[in-house]
């Protein structure tokens, strides 16, 4: 039993092939295109140096055979994917891209950084480690680096007040974007978790922030009108249920779609397109509005950061809120950091399963039994 999604979400979902075209007419126009891959990537500074930010994660297994013949075969799908789809040129936003932004979130991702820099321009951010000592100011000093790296390269200037300009409109696509995932506290929910994720998948294909902002407000809006007029599309005994864990673009359908086939809805993903990185806000009138984005972005709670309590904490008032009955984590194939933290993220006082997978279709249906199994006992 999977539940539909509305009209109204076709302009998201439909928003990274309709960006193709968009990102065209933009090189066409002269203007610059970023790639990017992580939550991390400081979006204000590109913003603000008058780059176009498209992710260029892979979420198909259509191209990891062309990257396995350069990559390891029990490397993150993620990995492979997007290395994939560069290596091959079947990637439109990475053909398009005049420079690609990576960050040292995993070894594994450093290493093809390495790789891609023989195809593309590639500049990597130096991530801290952790949240002690010095690492605000590393971070900060990091930062300043890529400034004065896109000024050099690319003949622009980043000034102050573009860096606050750009801070105040992602801050308002962030609150959008949070108060469309907080509907989900309603019960029953008033989307499914299918057609969330699409949707907040699907606007970082939309370009124009205020457009895009403006389209999230509307969405909800709409959405809670139809739910005040008495649509349910998601039933009111529906199990409710969080997913956590690594990004799953590239295993959606095999996980939120299973859980919602067999009668869970997901309500929340603290996964890296949900709710994690949009809590945090810039302070866009700070004195120093360099080391304010860097605050901002260290307030992530990855799971690459040692110790990372931010997530567990994060996790403990997301259960409460969204008044889950289970959590679900995803780990993907080879992703260390978020299978080794799996265990200390239970005791969150319901229910939780960890599965780990990548981007073929050949375990698809052991999970949707183990998740019907889990679903059951709740």
């Amino acid at each position: 039993m999977g539940y539909e999604l509305p009209e109204k979400f076709a302009e998201f979902g439909e928003a990274r092939q309709n960006g193709f075209l968009k990102v065209k007419k933009v090189k066409e126009a002269g203007g610059r295109v970023a790639g990017i891959f992580c939550t991390f990537t400081p979006l204000e500074i590109l913003d603000a140096a008058g780059f176009l930010s498209v992710s260029l994660c892979g979420m198909s297994d259509e191209t990891i055979p062309a990257a396995e013949a350069h990559l390891p075969k029990n490397l993150c799908p993620l990995i492979k994917s997007s290395y994939g789809f560069a290596l091959t040129d079947k990637c439109p936003y990475t053909y398009f891209s005049d420079l690609i932004v990576g960050e040292t979130t995993c070894d594994g991702k450093k290493k093809m950084y390495e790789l891609l820099g023989g195809l593309k321009p590639v500049y990597t951010l130096h991530l801290p480690q952790g949240l002690d000592g010095g690492a605000l100011a590393g971070w900060t000093a990091e930062l300043r680096r890529f400034i004065a790296f896109l000024e050099d390269r690319f003949g622009v200037g980043v000034t102050d007040a573009a860096l606050r300009e750009a801070a105040r409109q992602r801050n308002a696509e962030r609150r959008a974007r949070l108060a469309l995932m907080e509907v989900q506290q309603y019960t029953p929910p008033p989307i499914s978790g299918l057609g969330l994720y699409k949707t907040l998948e699907g606007s970082g294909f939309l370009f124009d922030q205020a457009e895009k902002t403006a389209g999230l407000e509307r969405l909800r809006e709409d959405v809670l009108a139809a739910y005040s007029a008495g649509e349910r599309p998601v039933p009111p005994g529906a199990k409710r249920i969080l997913v956590t864990g690594c990004p799953i673009g590239g295993v959606l359908e095999k996980t939120v779609g299973v859980i919602e086939e067999n009668g869970g809805a997901v309500v929340c993903f603290e996964n890296c397109s949900g709710i994690k990185a949009a809590y945090q806000m810039v302070d866009s009138e700070a004195e120093d509005i360099v080391a304010a984005i860097a605050a901002r972005y260290l307030e992530i709670g990855c799971a690459v950061l040692s110790p990372n309590e931010k997530r567990k904490e994060h996790l403990k008032r997301l259960v409460r809120e969204f008044q889950v009955d289970g959590v679900v984590e995803v780990d993907l194939q080879a992703c260390a950091t978020y299978s080794i933290e799996s265990h200390g993220m239970r005791g969150l006082g319901v229910p939780y399963m960890a599965l780990e997978t990548d981007y073929s279709q050949s375990d698809r249906g052991q999970l949707s039994t183990r998740l019907g199994a889990f679903l059951e006992r709740l």
